[in-house]
């Protein structure tokens, strides 16, 4: 038993060795997650302490959850915490792979990288300069959505005060945000289909649309199970950033997240404890639900996220 786990481990060594230019570039991205997504795991102990910054913090157990879970809005906050990630997850999702697959379709050349940039670059700005973009584009004064409207003998509309349209503007911003860089996984995997494989299916007759179904979509699907599962792992996380930048008083009872009520309690008000529980919550929730997903996806298709 010792003599197989030192074989593994010399195995383990030398591989790191032959691949450490892999190793050094990736460095970087794991110093990032332990400082800010590891180390921060050891402070959620402070859901069950009331903190204080004068003296001893004191052990309450599960309170600050009890009071979470009583809280008046507590409700509405996680339905629509629910309903933005789903729209954002479930209806965004298809989006970046039929693009990749729309991409596929061009020859390679200068007009498929134009394209590919062009997409690619909302990613790169932040949420402010996106709110930013957005409030002028729809702006019921002098936005170009609303210029369209007039000119079609429609009557101007304020959509970011809407109700019911706000968290549709949120998938929209999002999906003009990310279905580029999003399009990448799935260009790449694409681009690793055997060409023999099309050229075999060419010579049987098939169409360009039957390659498609046939040969492109089933090679997609490890991967796009595997995001999918991933993405189900941030259920809770409906956009902070975003959130933030494109709420008012009209629309805040349709888009008040976990994540911003996170925010008011822990950085506006200072009830750290109680804002930990909440977030820890969240955290919980999150991986039951990645973990579920795996384990049904394992089942059902033979696939999983690992």
């Amino acid at each position: 038993m010792a003599n197989g786990q030192s074989k593994t481990v010399r195995s383990t060594l030398k591989r790191i060795k032959r691949d450490r230019t892999l190793y050094l570039i990736l460095l970087p991205t794991l110093i990032y997650f332990v400082i800010f997504h590891v180390i921060p795991i050891m402070g959620m102990k402070l859901a069950f302490y009331d903190y204080r910054i004068m003296g001893d913090s004191i052990f309450i157990g599960f309170k600050n959850f009890q009071k979470l879970f009583s809280t008046p809005n507590f409700t509405r906050i996680l339905e629509n915490t629910l309903i933005i990630s789903a729209m954002k997850i479930f209806l965004f999702f298809p989006l970046p792979v039929i693009f990749a697959l729309m991409l596929n379709e061009f020859k390679p050349g200068p007009f498929r990288k134009t394209i590919q940039v062009i997409s690619y670059l909302p990613h790169f700005l932040s949420w402010v300069v996106i709110a930013g973009i957005w409030f002028e584009f729809l702006s019921p004064s002098s936005g170009v959505f609303n210029m369209i409207l007039n000119s079609l003998g429609f009557d101007s509309v304020d959509l970011l005060t809407s109700k019911g349209a706000i968290r549709w503007i949120l998938l929209a911003s999002e999906s003009w945000r990310s279905i580029g860089w999003d399009s990448i996984v799935f260009f790449s995997a694409i681009m690793g289909i055997d060409t023999t494989l099309y050229e075999a299916a060419k010579i049987d007759g098939a169409g360009r649309l039957q390659i498609i179904g046939y040969i492109i979509i089933p090679a997609l699907l490890p991967t796009m199970i595997t995001v999918l599962i991933l993405n189900i792992g941030f259920f809770m996380n409906a956009g902070l950033d975003q959130i933030l930048n494109f709420t008012n008083i009209a629309v805040n009872s349709k888009i008040d997240i976990i994540d911003t009520y996170v925010y008011r309690i822990g950085l506006q008000n200072s009830q750290y404890s109680f804002a930990t529980a909440a977030n820890l919550f969240k955290g919980v929730v999150g991986t039951v639900l990645i973990v579920s997903t795996h384990l049904f996806s394992k089942k059902l298709t033979g696939k999983g996220a690992w």
